[in-house]
């Protein structure tokens, strides 16, 4: 998605593993922070967790299958493409109401009635017989997955031992983990059957069910119910608007990387899936390990605003250079995915006074819209030019998404770091993250 990314890791903008911090200033290393207890936690937590692997691995599962999908049906990239689309247009609208939901019927259940959703359209997925029922039902997908991945960081902190900053840093990896093996696992089983990766994801999809029934206790619900327009509303505020519309432009440029790529790659699944695992373990990387040491030391702008623009130069090389470099640089993409995926989170939740959750939904309402646009319009931009200019648009884009940040750079700054003592007093255990 974030980013799924995640996001996307933030993919679905839930709380950073580094906390609200000014996006310019010092931010707390996650491993000093409760990381003594991230590894002995109660089973409810691994259960979600768990499950939330799973749940991201269905973000990328199509990547080294696209070909083999656009085969088996008899489509056209564009028309295999809107598998991403349908996916991420539904996650942008359900945005709006996967807090009205859990604020009223409670973590848990929310969970198990995302993971129901996608148990059942993972496995109808598989059974489609032409690429419009399987666009259908990987819409029906999106709805799941986005009700199940807004509410399992809250459950996660909520059911965690060992604080906050370790349950967040699980979760996180959670994602890193499920954008990485999401690839493999669909090059393994796609390998035999495009069918079968979707099948696969079903039966996982449904033991996670079993065991979040089996293992996780009903969480306390928030203090105030979420109306469906207060996100919406959230977005008046210049801060939030600005990190949505800058990230609008980012997501454009990220799909267009995670949706194309594989059809310019032209690669066996193995191979794609191969190439699409490293990506994601460098995602993985350096959302969790290097952005922090990062924006510790530049600053969150400037290390946005950097790694902005060098996404941009690497897609532009993706875009016109031999096959190997387009590899190389499909890869290397993942480095400056992660870090833009953290820093956004952390100018999405704390640049506004607005409830966390609140500004989350909003500022995902947005950027989900790119996820959705991306994939579609990429294999139409090839079709109407050549193969090369649907990277020059996302080269584009990323630098506009870059040029938000600069010229909203003292709105940007000014307003997190006189909220800072508010949001750092603020108990994320309180409320759904969306």
């Amino acid at each position: 998605m974030t980013t799924p990314a995640h996001g996307e890791h933030s993919a679905h903008g839930e709380h950073s593993p580094h906390g609200a911090h000014s996006p310019h200033g010092a931010h707390e290393d996650p491993f000093d922070a409760g990381a003594g207890g991230l590894l002995r936690q109660p089973k409810a937590v691994w259960a979600t967790a768990g499950a939330s692997v799973v749940a991201f691995m269905g973000i990328g599962l199509v990547d080294p299958i696209l070909p083999s999908i656009a085969k088996g049906l008899d489509a056209t990239p564009s028309q295999v493409s809107l598998l991403f689309t349908s996916y991420f247009l539904i996650t942008a609208v359900a945005m709006l109401v996967t807090g009205f939901v859990s604020s009223r019927i409670g973590g848990k259940k929310t969970l198990l009635a995302g993971l129901a959703l996608v148990v059942v359209f993972a496995g109808l997925a598989g059974t489609s017989g032409s690429v419009g029922e399987l666009v259908g039902f990987r819409a029906g997908w999106g709805l799941g997955n986005a009700l199940f991945v807004s509410t399992a960081l809250a459950v996660i902190v909520g059911a965690a031992a060992g604080g906050s900053a370790a349950a967040i840093l699980l979760y996180e990896s959670a994602l890193g983990l499920g954008m990485a093996c999401g690839p493999l696992l669909g090059a393994l089983l796609g390998d035999a059957s495009w069918r079968y990766p979707f099948f696969g994801t079903a039966v996982l999809m449904a033991v996670g069910f079993l065991c979040v029934t089996a293992f996780l206790k009903e969480q306390p619900k928030p203090a105030r119910k979420t109306s469906l327009l207060d996100p919406i509303k959230a977005l008046g505020h210049g801060g939030l608007a600005s990190a949505a519309a800058s990230a609008f432009f980012y997501n454009y440029t990220f799909f267009t990387v995670l949706a194309f790529t594989p059809f310019v790659l032209d690669m066996s699944p193995y191979r794609s899936g191969a190439v699409f695992f490293a990506w994601g373990l460098l995602l993985a990387v350096f959302s969790v390990l290097v952005a922090p040491r990062l924006q510790r030391r530049f600053g969150s702008l400037k290390v946005l605003g950097g790694s902005l623009v060098l996404l941009a130069a690497d897609v532009l090389v993706l875009g016109y250079g031999s096959h190997t470099a387009a590899v190389v640089c499909t890869v290397l993409s993942g480095a400056f995915i992660g870090v833009n995926n953290t820093v956004y989170t952390e100018l999405a939740l704390g640049v506004s006074d607005a409830p966390r959750p609140v500004a989350s939904a909003g500022y995902n309402f947005v950027r989900w819209f790119a996820a959705a646009a991306a994939p579609y319009f990429a294999p139409k931009i090839e079709e109407w030019s050549d193969i090369h200019i649907p990277f020059v648009v996302a080269a584009v884009t990323a630098l506009l998404g870059a040029g938000v940040v600069w010229a909203r750079r003292a709105a940007l700054t000014h307003e997190a770091e006189e909220l800072e003592p508010r949001h750092a007093t603020e108990d994320g255990v309180t409320v759904f993250a969306n």
